[in-house]
């Protein structure tokens, strides 16, 4: 499991041998059960977290309700990017959605590959670089979509997540009530219907 982020790190830029040792023997590998807080808003983030196995879900609270942002499933990287690069209190929370098995990076960890291994820097920006264009891109398409849009896209880019998220966290994604959700999908599901051929007189 541990060489899902030595992969992730191939797909970016060509590693040897003893750098992708190097990352490996970096690794501090968590588990956590399901509801533990990663972040909590008002704190400051110091970590960041590489999903092996298991969903993250970022939410805030307003007027008291829980409003979800996002759920990071395997092999992706969750963070507070606001918080961390200004060292500024978060406005949300993280918490694990199911039980989930993270790498734990720290700016200590990655200075001390940087140290021995100084292309790590470059290669860590890029990685940095894609987190923060898939997070605008997301945040882009939140604007912009309406709540049927977000269920459709959804369903097409993570349908793993209706199957590990409960439909209330769904609901408040796509920005509507459960029970808007249950008829957003049974219209759905009736335009996928084909007609029914009408009898004759």
């Amino acid at each position: 499991m541990k060489h899902k982020l030595v992969d992730y790190f191939r797909h970016i830029a060509h590693l040897s041998d003893e750098e992708a040792q190097a990352i490996l023997d970096s690794m501090v590998v968590k588990t956590y059960p399901k509801g533990t807080h990663l972040l909590m808003a008002g704190q400051v983030c110091t970590e960041a977290y590489f999903v092996l196995q298991g969903c993250v879900r970022q939410y805030s609270v307003v007027d008291g309700e829980e409003r979800s942002h996002g759920f990071f499933t395997e092999d992706e990287w969750v963070l507070s990017v606001h918080s961390m690069v200004t060292q500024t209190p978060a406005d949300h929370f993280l918490v694990c959605a199911e039980d989930t098995t993270v790498v734990v990076g720290t700016e200590q960890r990655e200075q001390d590959l940087y140290r021995r291994f100084p292309r790590f820097e470059t290669i860590s920006r890029m990685a940095m670089q894609k987190v923060l264009a898939e997070q605008q891109e997301r945040f882009a398409s939140y604007l912009t979509d309406g709540p049927e849009q977000r269920y459709l896209k959804l369903s097409k880019t993570r349908p793993d997540i209706f199957q590990r998220i409960p439909q209330y966290q769904l609901a408040s994604y796509i920005g509507v009530k459960p029970e808007s959700l249950s008829r957003i999908r049974k219209r759905i599901a009736t335009r996928g219907k084909p007609a029914t051929p009408r009898r004759k007189a």
